[in-house]
């Protein structure tokens, strides 16, 4: 049997299985070291019982006022270890630290236009898009010109605070802002 478990700074040792896929970013080090640092309740991963990393989730409490939210930066699963749910309870734990330890009023998160897929899951875990970002995602420099720039939902999910539900909206695919108009 798997178990969920807290991120160290050494799993970056042993995540490649994780990390060599289409749809997951990878950071520097320094980067993956200042969420471990400053966010440890909000960063876990899946291990397998060989010691085999299967998926991880990397998250910050960010924002003020109403828009003090969790976000999560990245949640992968590898391959060989998808559709068994991982990604739904490294996400319900996300979740219940945003809500209980930081107080959030929401939880959201980026996700590739074209990630059909994980669109899916986000939206049968109450996710809902909230606006479309567009060219979001870098130049990976195989698309014309050397751009292949490409658009993301932000999706979120109102927490117990927010019950009123204001941190999402109905028509959120209609709304389209720049990448440089988001924090």
């Amino acid at each position: 049997m798997s178990i969920l478990r807290p991120f160290k700074a050494s799993d970056m040792f042993k995540f490649n299985n994780i990390n060599l896929d289409i749809w997951t970013e990878t950071y520097g080090i320094g980067f993956y070291l200042s969420y471990l640092s400053r966010w440890p309740d909000l960063c876990c991963l899946q291990e397998a019982p060989n010691g085999r990393l299967m998926g991880y989730v990397l998250g910050k409490a960010e924002g003020s006022g109403t828009e003090w939210h969790g976000h999560v930066t990245a949640l992968t699963v590898a391959p060989e270890y998808r559709r068994l749910s991982l990604a739904r309870k490294m996400m319900a734990l996300l979740e219940l630290v945003s809500e209980e330890i930081y107080k959030g009023f929401f939880v959201d998160l980026y996700v590739r236009c074209a990630n059909s897929v994980a669109i899916g899951m986000y939206e049968g875990m109450g996710y809902s898009v909230y606006r479309r970002v567009r060219e979001y995602y870098g130049s990976l420099g195989i698309g014309k010109g050397g751009r292949d720039e490409e658009d993301a939902f932000d999706m979120r999910k109102p927490l117990a605070r927010d019950p009123h539900r204001r941190s999402i909206r109905p028509n959120g695919r209609d709304i389209i802002v720049s990448a440089h108009d988001v924090s």
